[in-house]
């Protein structure tokens, strides 16, 4: 029997983000929109995207090998791997299973768990499953893997702009240099039809986009809420945002994070006290009488709270925004390239015994709101200089990326699209664009059965 685990968390983390992307200023003028629609008002700049040489079998294969390689991890020291995806390309047969060719291959097989899927969501139920067994009297002593990825992708028109693809592999341990608070997990779950895939045989969702913004906000007024009473409960001086080094987000695109925080804000707002709310919010007791159901899309709160907010979202949360901005929607690893971003925005110095909160969404729908710590031990050689150090390698790779003209992107877009489900099938996406050590599909044979290979 393993002892009882202390002070759980990320040991290690890899990110992986495709080679090609669009230019968010080229697809504006492709589309023709008006200048600014995506790179102002959804605040993106880049959309990462994924031929048909990679599928979300690939993708998974792709970081998880990275995270296995750069940390020299034995295959034996893993006990359990929990995967988080929406992006289903076999109905029977998990993600998981696929990356089990890599344990396989050194004898590696008595390992737990499985994938978890709702939405963008279900990365964080992966992770949670990890540390609920490290804390729990079923853990045996090894570590867990945490691999979340989708390949986000929608059809011609407005929605098109907030997709983008990835994945991110974490090494999930006790005596962890990111540290996760126990007890204070604050969820909000109920039944949506906000963003929904219910054709298999197309990859695009469909989506009401003013639901989708109203169960998203609506779910983080209930979680924070929820998240502070809880917080409250531990320590009663816990004073909301003003509490917290930072607040991430699950990002669909990056202008909803900025109004998420404006958001959080005008809750902390509604909750304090009339002697409170006239020496932190000056000049706001127009909205004392303002109830949170009926202000999704009420302009001047908006506008007030975001221009309240603005130099706290500078400091708390634009950090944590490179990646999406980059990239674009990972959906299940989201939130998780937050992370990546915001720990590589500050010197190791300025990261010690950081405090955050972390906000996962998934439409449908399913969310958490959970907070971490990163630890004081910033010594040479320690866990957390390792791991930011090897964050940092991994992100310097967005500069070394390949820009596609918005007509190439739409083209291999419509290739996906044509081609899905086909089998046989030969990809025709090309090989010489992928980053080293990109894994990618080589064929579909009669039987549906998929064969990889990975890029030397």
């Amino acid at each position: 029997m393993a002892q009882k685990a202390e002070n759980v968390g990320i040991l290690a983390m890899e990110l992986y983000f495709p080679s090609q992307y669009v230019d968010q200023v080229d697809l504006e003028k492709f589309d023709e929109v008006g200048t600014g629609k995506y790179t102002i008002g959804l605040g993106q700049s880049k959309m990462g995207f994924c031929s048909d040489r990679e599928d979300i079998n690939s993708v998974c294969l792709t970081a998880l090998h990275r995270l296995i390689e750069r940390n020299n991890i034995n295959l034996h020291d893993i006990g359990r791997l929990e995967v988080g995806t929406e992006t289903i390309i076999d109905k029977s047969k998990s993600v998981k299973t696929f990356l089990m060719t890599l344990f396989a291959k050194e004898g590696a097989t008595d390992v737990e768990g499985i994938d978890s899927t709702n939405a963008c969501y279900g990365g964080t139920a992966a992770l949670f499953n990890a540390i609920n067994w490290v804390e729990s009297s079923s853990w045996d002593g090894r570590k867990a893997i945490v691999v979340a990825g989708d390949i986000g992708l929608y059809g011609k028109g407005p929605a098109r702009p907030t997709g983008g693809a990835g994945a991110v592999a974490m090494l999930i341990g006790p005596d962890a240099p990111l540290i996760f608070d126990c007890g204070v997990r604050a969820s909000y779950m109920t039944h949506a039809y906000d963003f929904y895939k219910p054709d298999l045989a197309c990859e695009f969702p469909y989506v009401d986009g003013k639901l989708t913004i109203t169960c998203y906000l609506n779910a983080l007024d209930n979680c924070y809420n929820l998240f502070c009473k809880k917080m409250r409960n531990v320590d009663s001086n816990f004073k909301g945002l003003l509490s917290l080094d930072g607040m991430l987000f699950h990002t669909p695109y990056c202008k909803l994070v900025q109004k998420s925080l404006a958001r959080v804000c005008f809750n902390d707002f509604l909750n304090a006290s009339p002697n409170d709310r006239k020496q932190q919010f000056p000049g706001l007791s127009q909205f004392d009488n303002y109830k949170r159901e009926e202000t999704y899309f009420d302009r001047d709160v908006e506008k007030a709270f975001m221009t309240y907010s603005q130099s706290l979202f500078e400091e708390k949360t634009k950090p944590s925004l490179h990646i999406a901005r980059n990239v674009g929607n990972m959906y299940t690893p989201s939130l998780y390239g937050g992370l990546v971003s915001y720990l590589i925005s500050k010197s190791p110095d300025q990261l010690i015994g950081k405090n955050f909160a972390l906000f996962s969404y998934g439409s449908g729908l399913a969310s958490t709101m959970f907070s971490m710590k990163i630890c004081k031990n910033m010594s040479a050689g320690s866990k957390l200089e390792r791991l930011i150090k090897s964050l940092n390698n991994t992100v310097s790779m967005l500069d070394e990326r390949q820009c596609v003209q918005a007509t190439v992107f739409t083209d291999l877009m419509d290739v996906r699209a044509k081609n899905y489900q086909t089998a046989p099938y030969e990809p025709s996406g090309s090989i010489d664009v992928l980053f080293p050590g990109t894994y990618y599909l080589v064929r579909i044979d009669e039987q549906r059965r998929r064969r990889y290979e990975r890029k030397l």
